[in-house]
């Protein structure tokens, strides 16, 4: 396959193929030569880490601009436009060259958790996706959809939550016609309608306490049974099921099933809170900049980065929406960041309550991963985590974790 390569914007349009370091500048000895008065000697570093690709600007005078945002350094994803003085150049890579998840994330503990994911999609095991509301469980699922077996096959998601029971049945497994009022044809649901790819059953926490017992002999016996019909029908799906919701309070309070979470719960991915991962924001923010043709100044970014985001990734896309509609083709100053935020959230205890047992078992499971990973050594799971060891021994005993079970 090919390598990543740059497309050079200009009279001559070319493409240039990268290496693992490339200088960009005037400077004769520059690998990308670009000569003009705006561009300083050393202007610019393209390099490879690990298997992705960072832009640094090397202090030039006249910034470097990717999506329109000045930056000091970035990673670049596909179709990201880079700018230097009048010259413009788009990144272009070959997805998944390498079997890696085609998703990344400059914290650590994360990005293990995700590259662990392109083992996960080659497998027909079923996925629960935890975390709190805004993390992006729907991108994770269609991009294990996209890196399995079943890619070429279809990716059908339906929202537990948003149905009434009558209409979720009929959703799931389909109806014949006649078997209720208003069915007036045949109707196949998402069960047939991802038959050989993937089925995202989202917000399966919402599932009522019924249905959850056709669906776990549904996902036992591989087969579903029509509203209204007198016969099975075998399926062929793969199951990626998604909550916000802690299911195992539910399971206590006798609103979902334990056969069915052991069920689903073959493998479990936890996204973190974007305040956990706070070291893709930027990178996150260019993103919806680029599609959104949005730009903002460092002192925006810097104030942006204060903001607690209890809405996740969801509210930082939604905020760049806003000032794109707000604010077009105008650069977004620090001044404009607090019409941009949505202050409904932060006087809302309510959603940041409900997320915060979510956010607690991510943390432990998170902790749990590293000392396993360590045999239990404390200094190095601390240095993993990025927290002090003091911070590491309260939250041992916070979440009652034995130190002893980890050690060989």
């Amino acid at each position: 396959m090919q390598q990543p390569h740059l497309k050079i914007l200009s009279e001559n349009t070319r493409t240039l193929p990268l290496t693992d370091f490339m200088t960009l500048g005037k400077d004769t000895q520059c690998q990308l030569q670009l000569d003009t008065t705006e561009v300083s000697d050393r202007h610019a570093r393209i390099e490879k880490k690990e298997s992705a690709y960072l832009i640094r600007d090397l202090r030039s005078a006249g910034g470097t601009y990717v999506n329109d945002a000045r930056i000091m350094e970035a990673y670049l994803q596909d179709g990201d436009i880079i700018r230097i003085g009048h010259h413009e150049m788009i990144f272009l890579e070959q997805q998944n060259q390498d079997g890696a998840f085609p998703m990344k994330s400059r914290n650590d503990v994360w990005n293990e958790e995700l590259q662990t994911l392109a083992n996960v999609a080659k497998t027909e095991f079923p996925v629960l996706i935890l975390g709190p509301s805004g993390t992006g469980k729907d991108i994770i699922a269609q991009k294990l959809h996209e890196t399995s077996e079943r890619e070429r096959g279809p990716f059908v998601s339906v929202n537990c939550s948003a149905l009434s029971e009558t209409l979720i049945e009929s959703e799931l497994f389909g109806h014949i016609k006649g078997s209720f009022t208003g069915a007036i044809n045949d109707r196949k649901g998402a069960f047939e309608a991802a038959r050989g790819g993937t089925l995202f059953l989202d917000e399966i926490g919402d599932l009522s306490y019924s249905l959850q017992a056709k669906l776990l002999r549904a996902l036992e016996n591989n087969e579903i049974r029509p509203v209204g019909a007198d016969r099975n029908i075998k399926t062929d799906v793969r199951i990626i099921a998604a909550t916000h919701q802690n299911l195992s309070d539910k399971i206590k309070e006798g609103a979902f099933r334990s056969d069915l979470y052991f069920r689903l719960n073959v493998i479990t991915v936890s996204p973190p809170a974007l305040t956990y991962r706070m070291e893709d924001f930027e990178e996150l923010l260019y993103g919806f900049a680029r599609k959104m043709r949005v730009r903002f100044s460092f002192g925006a970014i810097a104030r942006l980065k204060k903001h607690p985001w209890p809405g996740n990734i969801r509210e930082l896309k939604n905020l760049v929406s806003r000032a794109a509609a707000l604010y077009p083709r105008e650069q977004i100053l620090e001044s404009h960041i607090e019409k941009l935020i949505d202050k409904t959230l932060l006087k809302s205890d309510e959603k940041v309550v409900n997320d915060i047992p979510v956010i607690k078992e991510i943390e432990k499971q998170m902790i749990i991963k590293r000392l396993t990973a360590n045999r239990g050594n404390q200094r190095r799971t601390a240095q993993d985590l990025g927290m002090p060891k003091s911070t590491l021994h309260d939250r041992l005993k916070y979440y009652d974790i034995d130190i002893s079970q980890f050690k060989v």
